[in-house]
C-alpha cells in the first residue's frame, strides 16, 4: 500500500450556533398534530377544562355611570334635532330672555345662539318657554289684581244678620256724633282743664293689689261691666271669677284642657242678664270655645268648628254676635240667636291672633301674625281699611271710644295709632322694649292709651298727644294682657309670673 492511499475519514455531526426556537416550533407542531386531541380529552377529564352543554348563565346588567351620560347626552341630541326653533334672530333673543338664559355671550353669531336655545330646551323642555311667557302675563297684571280680597258666600241667615247690623248700628252712630257735638260745645278752657285732672290722677296710678292666680302664666283679664268682678285665664286650663277690690275667689271655671287664650264678659252681664244665662265666653288652644254662667263651674255649651288655635274671642256690643279668630288664617262670626256660624271670613295670609268690635257695632278690626291689620265693615262684608305698617304680626287690636282711632301692638316693640277718617297710620308709639302684648283704650271717653308688654311693664299714653304718662313696673314676667273698668278706676294686668295686679290712682 502506497502512502498516497489513506482511509476515508469519518463524517461529524453538525454544531448549530444561535436560536432553536424554530426547531422548537416544528417539534411542538409535531406533537400538536398527533396527540392534540388526547390531550384536551385529558384537560377534560382532570377538570382544568370546562365546556358548555348549550346552558347559559344570565349576568346582571350593570351601566357605569359614564355609559348613562353618554345615553342621556345622546337622548338629549335626539331631543333637540325634533325641536323646532324660530331663524328670527331677535325671536331666539326673546327666548332666551324669557327662559332667564343670557341673550348673547362674546362671539356667538345667530346660528350659534340658535343652537343654544335648542340645548337649553332639550334639557327644560318645550314647555319651560309656555310657562315663562304665561309667568310673564300674570308680573304684567295689575297690583289690585292681587290685592283682591276673597269673600265666602254666606247664608240668608247672613243677609238678615248684616241687615240687622246696620239698623243696630246706624242709630249708636248718631249718638256719638251727638255726644262728640256737645263735646265740641264746651270751652276748650274747661277741656284742658279736665284734661290736665285727668293726667294728674294717672300720673299717680299704683299698685292697689297683687294676687297669684293660678298654678301657670295668666294670659287674659277682663273687668265685669259693673266693675265689680274681674275674670283671669290660665296656660293650666283653669278660669277663674275674682271679686274686686277685694280679690277673693269667686269661682273657677272648669272645662279646658289646654292652654286658655281669652275669656270675655256678655256685655250686658251683671247688668241686665240673669246669672243663668250665657254671661262669658272662652277659647283655647285646642280650637275650643266654651259658654259659661254664673253659676255652675261648668260651661253650658260648645261653640264647635275650629279645627285649629283659637287665640281670641270677642262679643258684639250688641251681644247677639260672637267673634272668634283662628289660626287657620280666618275668623268667624257666629248669632248665638241662631246658634249657627254665619260668617267664616279669610283675608289673612297667616293665622289670625286677635279680634274687635266697634263701638257702634258697625265695624271689625282684625291683626295677624301676617304683619297686616284690617278694618271690616260687618254691614257690606267688605274689608274697608288695609293696616300696613308693622314690621312683626300684630297681637292686639283695639278700637277708641271716639269711633275713628284703632290701636295696634305689634311684636316690633310698636303701638301703631290709626285713623279711619284718613285710612292710615297718624302716629307710631315706640312703647316698649319687648313685643307688645296688649292695647286698650280708656272705655269711657278714651282719653288714654293702655298697652301692656314684654318687657315686664304696662304704660298709659295720653289721648291725644300719645306721650307717656306712667309705667306700670312690678310683675317679674311678661305682661299677658291689661284691662280697664267700665268705670276707668281700675287698672288690671296679667301676666307670665302667675299674678294678676290691680292699679288704682291714689
Amino acid at each position: 500500500m502506497s502512502d498516497d492511499d489513506e482511509a476515508p475519514l469519518a463524517k461529524k455531526s453538525r454544531i448549530f450556533y444561535g436560536s432553536l426556537e424554530e426547531k422548537e416550533r416544528e417539534r411542538l407542531g409535531r406533537e400538536a398534530s398527533g396527540s392534540g386531541k388526547d390531550a384536551v380529552k385529558a384537560g377534560i377529564a382532570a377538570g382544568n377544562i370546562n365546556i358548555s352543554s348549550g346552558d347559559t348563565m344570565e349576568m346582571e346588567e350593570r351601566v357605569s355611570e359614564r355609559q348613562q351620560e353618554v345615553l342621556a347626552d345622546f337622548e338629549r341630541r335626539k331631543r333637540a334635532r325634533q325641536i323646532t326653533v324660530s331663524t328670527d334672530d331677535s325671536e331666539v333673543k326673546a327666548c332666551l330672555r324669557a327662559l332667564g338664559e343670557p341673550i348673547t355671550r362674546f362671539g356667538e353669531g345667530p346660528a350659534e345662539r340658535r343652537e343654544r336655545l335648542r340645548n337649553i330646551l332639550s334639557v327644560v323642555g318645550p314647555d319651560a318657554l309656555k310657562r315663562s311667557r304665561k309667568d310673564g302675563e300674570k308680573s304684567k297684571r295689575s297690583p289690585e289684581e292681587f290685592q283682591q280680597t276673597w269673600y265666602h258666600e254666606g247664608p240668608n241667615t247672613l243677609k238678615e244678620a248684616r241687615l240687622w247690623l246696620a239698623k243696630y248700628s246706624l242709630p249708636r252712630a248718631v249718638k256719638r256724633l251727638d255726644a262728640a257735638r256737645a263735646q265740641l260745645e264746651i270751652p276748650e278752657s274747661t277741656r284742658t282743664v279736665k284734661q290736665q285732672e285727668q293726667h294728674k290722677t294717672l300720673r299717680n296710678l299704683n299698685n292697689f293689689c297683687s294676687q297669684i292666680g293660678d298654678d301657670r302664666p295668666i294670659s287674659y283679664c277682663q273687668f265685669s261691666p259693673n266693675s265689680k268682678m274681674l275674670v283671669t285665664a290660665s296656660w293650666s286650663g283653669l278660669c277663674k271669677l275674682w271679686s274686686v277690690p277685694d280679690c277673693n275667689p269667686v269661682r273657677t271655671l272648669r272645662g279646658h284642657t289646654t292652654n286658655v287664650g281669652a275669656i270675655c264678659f256678655h256685655p250686658k252681664s251683671t247688668l241686665t242678664l240673669e246669672d243663668s244665662d250665657v254671661n262669658m265666653v272662652s277659647c283655647a288652644a285646642d280650637g275650643t270655645v266654651k259658654l259659661w254662667n254664673l253659676e255652675s263651674d261648668e260651661p253650658v255649651a260648645d261653640i264647635e268648628g275650629h279645627n285649629m288655635r283659637v287665640a281670641r274671642v270677642s262679643w258684639h256690643p250688641s251681644g247677639r254676635f260672637l267673634g272668634t279668630t283662628c289660626y287657620d288664617h280666618s275668623w268667624r262670626l257666629w248669632d248665638l240667636e241662631a246658634q249657627e256660624e254665619i260668617l267664616h271670613q279669610e283675608g289673612h295670609s297667616k293665622g289670625v291672633h286677635d279680634i274687635n268690635f266697634h263701638p257702634d257695632g258697625s265695624l271689625a278690626g282684625t291683626g295677624g301674625l301676617d304683619a297686616f291689620g284690617r278694618i271690616w265693615d260687618l254691614r257690606t262684608g267688605r274689608c274697608v281699611m288695609f293696616l300696613e305698617g308693622h314690621l312683626k304680626e300684630i297681637y292686639s287690636i283695639n278700637f277708641s271710644p271716639n269711633g275713628y282711632h284703632v290701636a295696634t301692638g305689634s311684636g316690633d316693640n310698636t303701638c301703631k295709632v290709626w285713623d279711619l277718617r284718613y285710612r292710615k297710620n297718624i302716629y307710631t308709639i315706640p312703647s316698649h322694649q319687648n313685643l307688645v302684648s296688649s292695647v286698650k283704650f280708656q272705655p269711657t271717653d278714651g282719653h288714654y292709651l293702655l298697652t301692656g308688654a314684654y318687657d315686664n311693664t304696662a304704660k298709659v299714653w295720653t289721648h291725644p298727644g300719645w306721650s307717656p304718662l306712667k309705667t306700670l313696673a312690678g310683675h317679674e314676667g311678661k305682661v299677658m294682657g291689661v284691662d280697664i273698668s267700665a268705670d276707668g278706676l281700675l287698672i288690671a294686668t296679667c301676666s307670665y309670673d302667675r299674678t294678676f295686679k290691680l292699679w288704682m290712682s291714689e
